[in-house]
């Protein structure tokens, strides 16, 4: 039998970071005294669900630093803080803000799962009972440590709750591959034990690992892999209980989401808390400065941080129904609507360009002003992406493939139905190159503002492209394809812990 040190029963049910071993527990309640049922083990998994909500991870600081690192969102109000404008314009240091902030959570998280695994040793129920809810926290670990290990690369890897402070403090960095290995064998896991559905998709059922495995090896260029398991998921729609929404707006309704049947994976924000725990700021941080087309849920409006470049406003066809859904290009302000282009009229801080309306318009009742929090679901995997995820896949294996160009279309026609109109068109009859522009322009515009782009970027090394002259922000100096693929381990992880060294390349 395992034993360890602490069950840190907080939130969370860890309050420590990767290096950062000071214990000060809320609680102190030994392992063995803890885990007695099943039911245990989902309590200290929920727990980990409670580190995603905090302000640290999709609260605030890791969503906006995604947000701001595509090409489509850049930042609106000058004088916000500096440690966001850093990612805006890659110019980031390894002390940077955004990153400390959130990377401490990152490793709660973990921790949080580890203690759901570590501890399930100690419960005396059969596999059958107690493994379909242990897969909740393999598959939590997996997605956490693959947000890591693509925004540093070689990482610090703990896969079991600390029990040598001084051990952890000296912990190396593991690589890239062996992280990758670690993160497909908890997928595996959580693919064989987690049931077909679940009572609500913020509990990932078995389509999350399939699908997560598929964007994992598209992520690493093994496109057969990729399509083998999105097609797994494609396959099973029906027993999965998964389809597209009919309504694209439906997705980013709070009042109506929960009975869609296209997320796969999200997290449920509920509207109210204390302090930064469950704490939703992105309606504030992409609302238009002093609208009030929203109160009473955003009240006086946004602050006008991430907003959408005036370029790809302008590029999105006005025909297509996801454009009217991503965009808010009007304010109210004294009962009285006006256009995009006197925003800044209203509000020294306000920015003349259309805002993202996702997070803003229908929020659901909130407990907080100025949008601070909200009821939305953020989706980090839906059906639609793995349309596109069978897409891309099977057109790199057999390039202008029928099958691959009708998941694409399946996509559009939900497009088209929003609006009735003829936009976007069905594809035809493209080769592989051609299918392939599509497929990634596809991504960019049904998953606009959704956290994926900057991880487009990434993997497709597109990057000197999109941050060139022609790119929608035109030409970004600070990006150097060299350096700023991978962030800066943070300075005070580093300081703390030398064998973490060496820092990423150019920082």
């Amino acid at each position: 039998m395992k034993a360890y040190k602490y069950l840190i029963l907080a939130i969370g049910l860890s309050i420590m970071g990767c290096s950062d071993l000071e214990e000060e527990p809320v609680g102190l309640l030994a392992p063995e005294g803890f885990f007695q049922s099943t039911q245990d083990i989902q309590t200290a998994v929920n727990g980990a669900y409670g580190h995603m909500l905090h302000e640290d991870f999709w609260g605030r600081k890791m969503s906006l630093t995604l947000m701001l690192r595509s090409d489509m969102v850049a930042i609106g109000d000058p004088t916000t803080s500096g440690r966001r404008i850093e990612h805006d314009e890659f110019n980031v240091p390894a002390d940077n803000g955004m990153i400390s902030g959130y990377w401490n959570r990152t490793y709660q998280i973990i921790a949080a799962a580890n203690n759901a695994i570590a501890g399930a040793e100690l419960v005396g129920d059969t596999d059958e009972n107690k493994n379909p809810v242990v897969a909740q926290a393999y598959f939590v670990r997996a997605f956490t440590y693959f947000h890591l290990v693509r925004q540093f690369g070689d990482i610090p890897y703990l896969s079991a709750p600390v029990t040598d402070v001084v051990a952890a403090n000296s912990i190396s960095k593991t690589s890239v591959d062996d992280v990758y290995a670690n993160i497909i064998a908890d997928l595996e896991f959580a693919e064989q034990w987690l049931p077909d559905t679940q009572p609500a998709r913020s509990l990932p059922a078995k389509s999350a690992a399939q699908s997560y495995l598929a964007l994992v090896y598209l992520t690493r260029g093994q496109h057969q892999l990729a399509y083998d398991y999105a097609k797994e998921v494609i396959d099973n729609e029906g027993v999965y209980n998964l389809d597209l929404d009919p309504d694209f707006q439906n997705l980013f309704n709070a009042n109506v989401v929960d009975a869609s049947l296209e997320p796969i994976f999200s997290l449920d924000f509920n509207g109210f808390s204390p302090s930064d725990d469950g704490r939703d700021y992105m309606a504030a941080l992409t609302g238009i400065r002093g609208d009030e087309q929203y109160e009473p849920n955003v009240v006086g409006g946004g602050w006008s941080v991430g907003v959408p470049t005036l370029a790809v406003y302008n590029d999105w066809d006005d025909n297509d129904y996801r454009k009217q859904v991503s965009f808010d290009d009007t304010n109210v302000v004294n009962d009285v609507e006006n256009p995009f282009t006197v925003f800044a009229n209203f509000n020294s801080r306000a920015v003349n360009r259309p805002h993202i309306a996702k997070y803003t318009r229908f929020t659901g009742n909130t407990g907080n002003g100025n949008g601070r929090n909200s009821n939305h679901n953020y989706h980090f995997m839906r059906y639609a992406e793995v349309l596109l995820i069978a897409a891309e896949a099977l057109n790199e294996v057999s390039g202008g493939s029928d099958e691959a160009m009708g998941y694409v279309n399946r996509v559009r026609a939900r497009a088209r139905a929003g609006n009735g109109s003829a936009f976007p068109a069905n594809v035809s009859g493209l080769n592989q190159d051609q299918l392939r522009d599509v497929i990634i322009d596809e991504r960019r515009l049904e998953l606009a503002f959704e956290f994926k782009r900057w991880y487009d970027i990434v993997r497709l090394r597109i990057g000197s492209e999109v941050f060139g002259s022609s790119g929608y922000e035109g030409a970004v100096p600070g990006f150097d394809p060299s350096q700023d693929y991978l962030f800066p381990l943070p300075a005070d992880e580093l300081s703390r812990n030398p064998n973490l060294l060496p820092q990423n390349p150019g920082y």
